[in-house]
């Protein structure tokens, strides 16, 4: 077989996906650890493979969309010292497909080029993809598939956190949707805050992201926490938690051919 491996390092989760023929056909989620080295990497990805009856032989390419610097070093070394191979990096000069609008194109994210690329293929434009990581995103793409910029705003988890670190008094809850929208202790407040906080935020940069374009956009999330937004949004279509690695599966078919 022929398989690219696809890897997608988030500030927090590590995506890692096989393509085959052109699709995605099996994926796992780890956590990102800064500190992981290329032999470590290797460690990870045998026990993965062992586990999926896949061969290290069968890698013949490798795809890496990377925020984390210091992962994406060790991880150029683990292709080039594990599989022989040149991975390519999703980074500037890379062939996307779509035309970036932003005024330094550089400062985009690659995670969030990788799913612009994916929504549009899969979905079409104009569309806004609602990425619920570290960062809650939202990147927008025209009708044409260029892309447009987007809104960066602080995590769901993140926004647990700090509550947790800054108040004395307020204790770390799990992020779960509440009974009732108002709390009638302290967990089930902070719970109902960080969901229908979060809900609301969707909602509504979605609804100026409408007006802004004059034009009803597709709204796709991903990313670990978007299911649980979007049973209560109004506005999320879609979710789709495989984006971000179909996304490079694409680019690299885009930088081969």
């Amino acid at each position: 077989m022929n398989y690219l491996l696809a890897i997608d390092v988030g500030n927090t989760t590590t995506a890692i996906g096989i393509c085959g023929n052109k699709k995605l056909i099996i994926n796992w989620h780890v956590a990102t650890i800064r500190q992981r080295s290329a032999d470590e990497h290797y460690i990870l990805l045998e026990e993965l493979f062992r586990s999926n009856k896949i061969k290290k032989e069968d890698i013949k390419a490798m795809v890496i969309s990377c925020v984390v610097p210091p992962v994406s070093g060790a991880l150029e070394k683990l292709a080039r010292k594990y599989f022989k191979i040149k991975p390519l990096i999703v980074g500037p000069g890379i062939k996307t497909g779509i035309s970036i609008k932003y005024d330094d194109p550089r400062e985009v994210g690659a995670d969030r080029i990788v799913n612009a690329v994916a929504a549009y293929e899969k979905y079409g434009g104009p569309v806004i993809v609602v990425d619920f990581g570290t960062a809650t995103t939202f990147d927008v793409i025209s009708r044409k598939g260029e892309y447009l910029g987007g809104i960066i705003a602080p995590g769901i988890e993140i926004s647990s956190d700090a509550l947790f670190e800054k108040a004395a008094r307020l204790p770390r809850v799990e992020i779960i949707k509440p009974e009732r929208v108002i709390g009638k202790d302290t967990v089930s407040s902070i719970q109902s805050g960080l969901i229908y906080g979060f809900v609301g935020q969707v909602d509504e940069i979605v609804r100026r992201i409408s007006e802004e374009l004059r034009t009803k956009p597709k709204v796709i999330a991903t990313g670990g926490l978007a299911k649980l937004i979007a049973t209560e949004s109004k506005t999320i279509e879609k979710v789709d938690s495989l984006l971000t690695l179909e996304g490079l599966c694409l680019i690299y078919e885009r930088n081969v051919k």
